[in-house]
C-alpha cells in the first residue's frame, strides 16, 4: 500500500532509496532532495540514473513511497530525458518551470506579492545531507 510523498517527512530519509517508473522499471537511486524555498516542503528529487550517468530530476508531489522505494508516475524514457541542470545547486525558478513543463504538471500558484521571498529564490533549495545541519 503506497501513499503520495508526504510533505512533512524528513527529506533526508528519501536519499538512498531506489526509484522506479510507473511500470516498475528501475530508474536509479535518490541522490538529493530539493525543497521549496517558501514552504520547506520536499519538491524535487535528483535520481542517479546509472554509474556514470547524470541525475534526473523527478517531481515528488505525484510520486509515491511504495515498500521503501520511490515510485514516480512517469515513463523511464521521459524521466531520463528531463532537463539536466546538474546537482548540488539551487534550482532557479526558470529551471523549475522547465521541469514542470517537461512532466506536464501544473505550475504551483506564485507566492503573494507581499511575500518577503525574493522572486529568484522561491524554488529548489537543496536539502542538507543527513550528516549536515540545514
Amino acid at each position: 500500500m503506497g501513499g503520495t510523498v508526504q510533505t512533512d517527512i524528513d527529506p533526508r530519509s528519501l536519499i538512498g532509496r531506489k526509484a522506479f517508473d510507473r511500470n516498475g522499471a528501475k530508474i536509479g537511486t535518490v541522490d538529493e532532495v530539493y525543497l521549496d524555498d517558501a514552504t520547506g516542503a520536499p519538491e524535487w528529487a535528483a535520481v542517479r540514473t546509472g554509474l556514470f550517468s547524470r541525475d534526473a530530476f523527478v517531481p515528488l508531489e505525484p510520486s509515491e513511497l511504495v515498500e521503501e522505494s520511490l515510485r514516480v508516475p512517469f515513463d523511464r524514457a521521459l524521466i531520463k530525458d528531463a532537463p539536466d541542470f546538474g546537482v548540488g545547486r539551487h534550482l532557479s525558478p526558470e529551471q523549475e518551470l522547465q521541469l514542470y513543463h517537461h512532466y506536464g504538471l501544473d505550475v504551483p500558484m506564485a507566492a503573494p506579492e507581499d511575500d518577503a521571498t525574493p522572486p529568484d529564490q522561491d524554488f529548489g533549495r537543496l536539502a542538507s545531507p543527513p550528516d549536515e545541519e540545514p
